[in-house]
C-alpha cells in the first residue's frame, strides 16, 4: 500500500502518521520528491482498514501495490535512484561504461588493458577473480591473488574496480576492496548472499538470472533492499532462449520494462548477451538508445590466448573505436556522460 501526502504537509505530521503506521506492525519507506512525498507500506497490510490511514489529515490518497516487490517498485519511488560511486554517477539520467577483461590473468595483462581503458574513457574497470564456469575443469580465476592484481591496475589507472562474488567466505575482503559488488547470473536467486550484501552498504550490480522473469530479477533486488542496502543496479545480460545461434538472446525490452516498473538503474552486458565479439558494438548502441543506464564491455588485450570468454571481448583498439561512438549517441540522448 502507497499513501500519497498532501503538499505542505510538516515534518511533525509525517512523523505522527509514520508512527501510527509503525504501531500497526509495518515497515515505512519514505520517498520524498520535489512535488509529492510518497510513503509506502511494507508487509501484511491484508487486515489494515485502508479508510483508518486515508481519512488521515494530511493524506491525499491510498493506492494498492499488486507486484510482490515493494522498495523496488516505481510506485514507491517516483523518482530515478542515483548511485555515487568514489564521484561516479549511475542512474537518472547520467550514462557510465564499466570495462575490462572477463578475467585477471597476471598483473601485466590487467594493468595494460586498465590504462588503455583509462585513456579511452572507461568509468569503472571490470575484472574477474573469481570465475562461475559451466565446467569444473575450466579456469576457475586466482582468487584473491586476482582480485589483488584487480586493485593494483585500478588505482594505477585511477579506476574504481567491480568484480563477482561466487561465497560469502570473502564477502569481508569485497567489501574492503571492491567498489561494486557483482552477483552474477547464477547467483542471483541465492538468498542467502543477498540478504548478506543487503547488510552492506556497498553497491551491488545484480545481473539477471539465465531464465529469470523480470518480476523474479526485482524479487532477488527486494531482498538486497529489504536487509537496508538500497545501492542496487540491475544489469540485463541476456536470457536462455531456443536460439543457439548467439550465447544468450540479449533482451533489450527489459529495459523499458524495467524502467517503467523500478525506479533502479539497469545497465546492460553485450557480450554476454550475444557471446560474439562482432555483435557488441551495434548491440551497446541499441542497449543506449533503448534507455540503458551504462554498459559493461569485455575487453582483452589478446582475445584470442584469453583464459575466457575470448571470443566475446573487444581489443582495446575496438574499445577506443566505439567510445565517440557511444559519447555520440549518448549526448543526443541528452545524457550526462560519466567517461
Amino acid at each position: 500500500m502507497i499513501l500519497v501526502l498532501k503538499p505542505g504537509s510538516t515534518e511533525e505530521q509525517r512523523r505522527e502518521l509514520i508512527r501510527e503506521i509503525e504501531n500497526l506492525g509495518l515497515k515505512v519507506h519514505v520517498s520524498v520528491g520535489e512535488e509529492t512525498t510518497i510513503i509506502g507500506l511494507v508487509g501484511d497490510v491484508s487486515r489494515i482498514n485502508p479508510y483508518a490511514l486515508s481519512s488521515h489529515e494530511i493524506v491525499a490518497n491510498t493506492l494498492r501495490v499488486r507486484e510482490p516487490f515493494k522498495k523496488a517498485n516505481r510506485m514507491f519511488k517516483p523518482e530515478d535512484t542515483m548511485i555515487e560511486v568514489q564521484g561516479r554517477k549511475i542512474g537518472a539520467g547520467h550514462f557510465v561504461l564499466i570495462s575490462g577483461p572477463c578475467s585477471v590473468e597476471s598483473e601485466e595483462q590487467i594493468v595494460s588493458i586498465a590504462h588503455d581503458l583509462k585513456k579511452s574513457g572507461a568509468t569503472f574497470l571490470r575484472g574477474g577473480a573469481y570465475k562461475p564456469r559451466t565446467s569444473p575443469y575450466s579456469f576457475q580465476g586466482l582468487g584473491l591473488e586476482g582480485l589483488e592484481l584487480l586493485k593494483t591496475a585500478g588505482k594505477e589507472a585511477g579506476l574504481p574496480i567491480v568484480s563477482e562474488l561466487m561465497s560469502t567466505e570473502v564477502l569481508d575482503r569485497f567489501v574492503e576492496d571492491v567498489d561494486i559488488i557483482q552477483v552474477g547470473a547464477r547467483n542471483m536467486q541465492n538468498f542467502v548472499m543477498l540478504r548478506e550484501l543487503g547488510r552492506t552498504k556497498k553497491p551491488i550490480l545484480l545481473k539477471r538470472g539465465l531464465s529469470a522473469t523480470l518480476e523474479e530479477w526485482l524479487m532477488s533486488a527486494e531482498y538486497i533492499m529489504s536487509e537496508g542496502n538500497e545501492q542496487v543496479i540491475l544489469c540485463e545480460r541476456g536470457i536462455r532462449t531456443f536460439e543457439t545461434y548467439t550465447r544468450n538472446t540479449l533482451d533489450l525490452s527489459a529495459v523499458p520494462a524495467i524502467k517503467r516498473l523500478s525506479h533502479l538503474p539497469i545497465i546492460v552486458d553485450p557480450s554476454h548477451g550475444t557471446g560474439k565479439s562482432w555483435m557488441v558494438s551495434s548491440m551497446c548502441k541499441a542497449a543506449l538508445v533503448s534507455g540503458a543506464d551504462g554498459l559493461i564491455i569485455e575487453v582483452h588485450n589478446n582475445p584470442r590466448s584469453a583464459l575466457s570468454d575470448g571470443e566475446q571481448s573487444l581489443t582495446p583498439d575496438d574499445y577506443a573505436g566505439l567510445v565517440p561512438d557511444l559519447r555520440k549517441l549518448a549526448e543526443f540522448e541528452g545524457l550526462r556522460i560519466e567517461f
